[in-house]
């Protein structure tokens, strides 16, 4: 995440559940030295960072199941075109935030979210109020890539949220048309990727072609903050409705304070089908 926090003395704290003695007993599909997870606070929101001043991902203290990062809400925006889903992942885990608001939101859906770090989900249930799994939460610990390529997870999923970056925060860590490709296979016929990208590194054109080559449509919403651009991927093209996608966003708005509308005024005004 594009944004400099300056870093507290908590993660003393934080890292007490989720230690050098978890990551020692953890044993991840591919061979991988996690950076430190470090946290901060500014004005009553947490921070999640991998030991630099990058953002990972963050928590206002007194709402802790709303999504505070402008980007992250974007994520979001597959609920224009999926009302009432039934199974949503999320790879990469961050703070949780997308994971406790489909939690909260869709109380009839599966809500999966994955990531390779046994600390950083240690972190979000120590520090960041993850509840924990229950019939309809599962969080693992699993390399993503393992997870999508997964067929049991094919055909599966409305929604798939990936935000995955690694301590320099250069690009994300998985961006091969195989791995789109694998991840349009776990979503169902009318199923939606949304992807955080950065939209002034080299790695953004590399991930739009080999989204591309995955799925049938994609489209991008107009770059926040210091360089995040969220891509909307669909498995199948899609007709954007305006004046329907108006309503919709009205009664997202009224249900879940998201800022829809500007989700649509995105994609009407400054939104790229690619």
């Amino acid at each position: 995440m594009p944004m400099l926090i300056k870093r507290k003395s908590i993660e003393a704290e934080a890292n007490l559940r989720g230690g050098p003695q978890a990551a020692a007993a953890a044993k991840p599909s591919r061979k991988v030295k996690f950076a430190p997870v470090t946290l901060s606070e500014q004005d009553g929101v947490r921070y999640l960072h991998f030991g630099t001043e990058w953002v990972q991902g963050a928590m206002r203290l007194r709402k802790p199941d709303w999504i505070e990062l402008e980007y992250a809400q974007q994520m979001m925006s597959w609920m224009l075109f999926i009302d009432q889903p039934s199974h949503i992942a999320q790879l990469g885990l961050g703070t949780g935030a997308l994971t406790k608001f489909c939690y909260r939101h869709f109380e009839q859906a599966q809500v999966t979210a994955v990531d390779l770090n046994p600390s950083v989900i240690a972190i979000c249930e120590s520090m960041f109020k993850l509840p924990p799994n229950d019939h309809r939460l599962q969080v693992l610990e699993m390399d993503a890539l393992d997870f999508v390529t997964d067929a049991d997870h094919h055909g599966k999923l409305d929604a798939l949220q990936v935000d995955l970056y690694d301590a320099t925060a250069r690009g994300p860590v998985l961006d091969s048309a195989e791995f789109y490709q694998a991840c349009a296979a776990c979503l169902k016929d009318q199923g939606i990727l949304t992807v955080n990208l950065f939209g002034d590194h080299p790695s953004y054109l590399k991930n739009l072609k080999a989204m591309r080559y995955a799925f049938g449509q994609v489209l991008c919403l107009p770059e926040v903050h210091d360089g995040n651009v969220v891509a909307i991927a669909f498995k199948n093209r899609v007709t954007l409705d305006f004046p329907a996608l108006y309503e919709r966003a009205a009664g997202i708005k009224e249900a879940t304070r998201l800022p829809a509308r500007s989700w649509v005024n995105g994609l009407k005004a400054g939104g790229k089908d690619s």
